[in-house]
């Protein structure tokens, strides 16, 4: 993220989208350095018109910076634009440049945007640099999930992703005004329209309830609409919201894509949006923060299980793949992570693919299709969610193949349903989604509502379960 800020932030300065940067790329081993370079590399590259020259530093300080930009006066001369992947190294480059007489015709970009005194911001302020990147500490979110922690609150997140921000000249001050500013939230009653996809699972249900009973204890006033899968109703119930002047709008898209007009919409009118459980392609400026899970990382567990716990032997085996809604981000990203896996081991083999819909009846038809065509020669069955797993499993037993036994079954969200399949032998493994995202909701929707900058991501925790440590651990599932 910071690099690609970096690099639309060169790109408005090139104006023309061609001319040369130079990338001053510090401490170049390190991840940090790399995903920085790689994020700048993926928006300039679009562009042919743009030549990139590197120079790799041997660490982060200002000074070899300094010391090589001084020495290349003559390979400075086609330069337009310096990018420095932190601020340290971004002054050095600015410095070398003044006594070269070329601070002028020059401009530098630096990554970090730390406050005080020649930090990046300050060095915006002062001129000496075009822009820095902020890239936010996350300090006092780790303290207070810390003390969330401690206080055994419900809803702390594995993972929260911070946003960062392009800061020149003319919204630095701005932006160190927003920073240090205090937000309280003062108690008022929040409004808030909320469209949920459907009813198509226990998950579903479990995440709908969790939402309703987190409202009443957060005092939000919420507007709930069920879309039945469908994503007309979900923009039907978005511009009703807007009518209605709610404070937030949540939404739980059904597919991905066809959400741009009437977002902007929502945001014309003053109302930020919020994507529970599922994701949109949208400009960012659309949405104001993602809750719920990784998905990518939830179909790599899933094949991480059957590789370590499913043996090949000198032969392959077959998968069969129940997948989701189609376009919808749990589907796309579960397959994504479960195929990124399974092509580094070509005993493997994807057999079989087909949507489902998350349903019961979805995961039945899919089985049942196959058998209809062809004798039963899978050995794996990797489900998108448990009702279709379950709904597999139906039909597996009601022809003679033993679910769990003959054929090993791995399935995404680990319901109860899910965890009583696997206590039985049915069920070999379930990799956790965990459904109760109400109270990271509203609390989310109050602290937006107060004014806090919310962050770009905030990812629920998650598990993976099997036969082995299901029997000590249904007791504690509450969905």
């Amino acid at each position: 993220m910071i690099g690609s800020q970096g690099g639309e932030c060169v790109l408005e300065l090139l104006g023309e989208k061609e001319g040369t940067v130079l990338e001053l790329c510090a401490s170049y081993a390190t991840i940090q350095s790399q995903e920085r370079s790689a994020g700048f590399d993926e928006v300039i590259g679009q562009y042919p018109g743009i030549h990139k020259e590197t120079w790799n530093l041997e660490n982060d300080m200002k000074d070899p910076a300094y010391d090589r930009v001084y020495v290349k006066k003559d390979e400075l001369e086609k330069v337009d634009v310096i990018f420095a992947n932190n601020d340290a190294v971004a002054l050095g480059a600015y410095e070398a440049l003044t006594d070269l007489g070329m601070e002028k015709e020059i401009p530098v970009v630096g990554c970090d945007g730390y406050t005080g005194e020649n930090e990046g911001v300050d060095l915006v302020l002062q001129n000496k640099l075009a822009a820095t990147i902020s890239c936010p500490t996350g300090g006092k979110e780790a303290i207070q999930y810390a003390l969330n922690i401690l206080e055994e609150d419900s809803g702390v997140p594995k993972q929260v992703i911070l946003r960062s921000h392009t800061i020149q000249k003319k919204n630095a001050r701005e932006y160190l005004e927003r920073i240090r500013k205090d937000y309280e939230d003062n108690g008022e009653e929040i409004t808030v329209g909320y469209s949920q996809v459907g009813t198509e699972s226990q998950w579903r249900l479990a995440n709908t309830r969790s939402i309703k009973e987190a409202a009443e204890e957060f005092h939000i006033q919420l507007f709930m609409e069920d879309a039945n899968q469908s994503q007309e109703k979900q923009i039907e119930a978005i511009r009703s919201f807007i009518k209605k002047k709610v404070d937030v709008i949540v939404v739980s898209p059904v597919v991905e894509t066809g959400w741009t007009e009437v977002l902007k919409e929502a945001r014309a009118a003053g109302i930020p949006v919020v994507m529970s459980d599922r994701k949109i392609e949208a400009d960012s400026d659309l949405v104001n923060t993602y809750i719920g899970a990784d998905f990518v990382e939830e179909g790599k567990r899933a094949m991480r299980w059957i590789r370590e716990n499913v043996e090949t032997g000198d032969g392959t085996k077959k998968i069969l793949e129940l997948q989701g809604n189609k376009g919808a981000s749990p589907t796309e990203e579960r397959r994504k992570g479960f195929l990124e896996i399974l092509e580094k081991y070509p005993r493997y083999q994807m057999a079989y693919s087909a949507y489902g819909d998350f349903t019961y009846e979805g995961g039945k038809k899919i089985v049942e299709d196959y058998l209809k065509g062809q004798e039963w020669d899978i050995d794996i069955i990797y489900s998108h969610n448990d009702d279709m797993a379950l709904g597999a499993i139906e039909v597996l037993e009601e022809h003679g193949i033993r679910p769990g036994v003959d054929v090993t079954i791995v399935s995404v969200d680990a319901t109860r349903d899910a965890f009583e399949a696997m206590t039985e032998g049915k069920l070999n493994c379930a990799v956790e989604c965990n459904p109760l995202l109400g109270p990271q909701l509203m609390k989310a929707v109050r602290d937006m509502v107060a004014g806090k900058e919310m962050p770009l991501r905030i990812i629920t925790e998650e598990k993976v379960y099997d036969q082995t440590t299901a029997e000590k651990e249904i007791g504690k599932r509450k969905y």
